[in-house]
């Protein structure tokens, strides 16, 4: 009698943590913990600021083997640069027990990149990745700026917010210049 219900109580404590293990791996927003929570939107900036870096960084690499296009090629290199600082800069500023997602690429949008090549690839990275992926990314920085609580999220977003800019006209200028109308 003790053993079965040894065995069941210990059956259920590996059910619940296999069960909190999988929502932990799952979770895609940051994860915070009890002693650091973060507000909604402060968990909404770190995902959607990590999500935009890491897809940058991975088509900038597309763009370096998809495209024969020397100013694409100079922007991607541009763009993998930045977002590599981005990403430390909000690895450093994240709470204590704070996770910054690590390779957090849009991988839909990635995959909708990879079969392309050349004029194709040119005008779908300039379009989804440069003009409207910077604009999603202003939208979010300006967010945690107005609604953030955190306050070295808010100056991670505040310090960038120039950069972001820059980037969104650069990629408006690059659209111009190729021909290339945004979605």
């Amino acid at each position: 009698m003790k053993t079965t219900t040894v065995s069941a109580l210990l059956a259920t404590c590996l059910m619940i943590g296999a069960q909190l293990a999988h929502a932990q791996k799952t979770t895609e927003a940051a994860s915070t913990t009890a002693a650091n929570p973060l507000s909604d939107a402060d968990k909404a900036f770190v995902q959607a600021a990590s999500m935009s870096s890491s897809t940058e960084i991975d088509a900038g690499k597309l763009a370096m083997s998809h495209s024969s296009d020397k100013d694409v090629k100079s922007f991607a290199r541009h763009m993998m640069m930045d977002h590599t600082k981005l990403t430390m800069e909000l690895k450093m500023a994240a709470p204590k027990g704070v996770t910054v997602p690590k390779d957090n690429s849009d991988t839909s949008l990635l995959d909708t990149l990879k079969p392309l090549k050349g004029k194709d690839f040119d005008n779908a990275y300039i379009s989804k990745v440069g003009v409207d992926g910077h604009k999603q990314a202003l939208d979010a920085f300006q967010k945690e700026i107005s609604d953030g609580q955190n306050a070295d999220l808010k100056k991670v977003a505040q310090e960038a917010l120039p950069t972001i800019r820059e980037h969104s006209q650069m990629a408006q200028d690059l659209a111009k210049k190729k021909g290339v109308t945004a979605d």
